[in-house]
């Protein structure tokens, strides 16, 4: 009797441990963006991997650029060291679905703030104002403004809303040319079976720094939109909202904001805008 007594208290035991467990008692879990334990062991941040200058990952495993750099900033004011943050691809179409189930606290990719995103996610910031522009050859002359690309070959990616605006607003006998990647856009501009590559200046110009590229290229300096972007994070949550806010105004104030900027869009003889003012949670 007493050996029955003693399994079924250890059964007893066995199954309150993992109900507390499955209740999220344990170790943290994505849904939290990938702190552990309860404490600051982890944050997961989300950015771009194929953006040179502003969210790329080295064939080594390691991630620079501007957005990188913002990241790293915001994460060391909520209380977490560059060995505790994890960077998650964060592709354009996918933004809304990482914040949203809990992948990722924060996602700082190159994300313009707009009404249809705010929809479904909250936005600190903006940290960033970005212009659509041209990128063309850096001998190329013919091209100072976006009528001048009528009977020209213009280039973005496949999809790309910024192509789409220029052909039908500003150029409509530019021939359109959507290919996979910028970096295709960018060998044929080289090779000169295209004229132009148009998305955000921001990105173009880090495209135009890389070490392969220097010298190659120019942006025209149009501001064909504004993109201000900011830091997604979950719809509702503005105790994070307020503390990413405040990192990104420290940033700006101290100096550090613009040492990032210099450091990864310099080289493209880029001149950013000074640093936007705050509007969101505001």
């Amino acid at each position: 009797m007493k050996l029955f007594k003693a399994g079924a208290a250890a059964a007893v035991a066995v199954v309150l441990s993992l109900t507390a467990t499955a209740c999220g008692g344990g170790s943290g879990s994505a849904g939290d963006g990938g702190t552990a334990g309860g404490g600051k062991d982890k944050i997961v941040i989300g950015i771009k991997f194929d953006q040179p200058g502003l969210g790329l990952k080295t064939p080594d495993g390691k991630f620079t650029g501007f957005d990188v750099d913002v990241a790293t900033y915001v994460a060391k004011e909520l209380g977490y060291q560059p060995d505790q943050i994890e960077f998650k691809q964060a592709v354009s179409a996918e933004r809304e679905n990482l914040i949203a189930n809990g992948d990722v606290k924060l996602v700082v990719a190159t994300y313009t703030i707009n009404d249809k995103r705010k929809a479904k996610v909250d936005f600190a910031g903006p940290y960033f104002l970005a212009h659509q522009d041209l990128l063309v050859r850096a001998d190329d002359t013919s091209i100072t403004k976006a009528e001048d690309l009528n009977k020209k070959k213009l280039c973005s990616v496949t999809g790309s809303t910024s192509a789409q605006n220029v052909k039908n607003k500003l150029a409509p006998d530019a021939d359109l040319q959507q290919l996979g990647g910028y970096s295709e856009c960018l060998t044929g501009l080289e090779n000169g079976s295209i004229d132009a590559l148009t998305t955000d200046n921001s990105i173009l110009a880090g495209f135009a720094a890389q070490e392969k590229n220097k010298g190659k290229f120019k942006l025209v300096g149009l501001k064909m939109s504004d993109e201000p972007y900011g830091i997604g994070l979950k719809k509702g949550d503005k105790d994070l909202q307020t503390k990413v806010n405040a990192a990104l105004k420290k940033m700006v104030e101290d100096g550090s904001w613009q040492k990032a900027v210099d450091a990864n869009l310099g080289p493209a003889g880029y001149k950013a805008e000074p640093a936007p003012q705050i509007t969101e949670g505001s």
